[in-house]
């Protein structure tokens, strides 16, 4: 039973790592190298870090970009 429940955790952890690699895409960034991606990640979560006006103009911008999507 454990080795199912394993299988199908890593089967989830898969679908969100493939989720998040699509966000990259769709934000434009796919050629970009994987440093300058997390260096933007971690500057991303400095600014977030206790701001909520920061994490409500972000908010918007990606709302506005999935709405997109319709």
């Amino acid at each position: 039973m454990a080795e199912a429940q394993t299988s199908e955790d890593r089967k989830k952890d898969t679908r969100e790592k493939i989720a998040l690699g699509g966000l990259i895409v769709k934000a434009g960034l796919r050629y970009e190298s994987r440093a300058l991606l997390l260096g933007l990640l971690i500057e991303g979560r400095s600014r977030l870090n206790g701001n909520e006006v920061e994490r409500a103009r972000l908010m918007g911008i990606g709302t506005e970009a999935f709405g997109r999507d319709t």
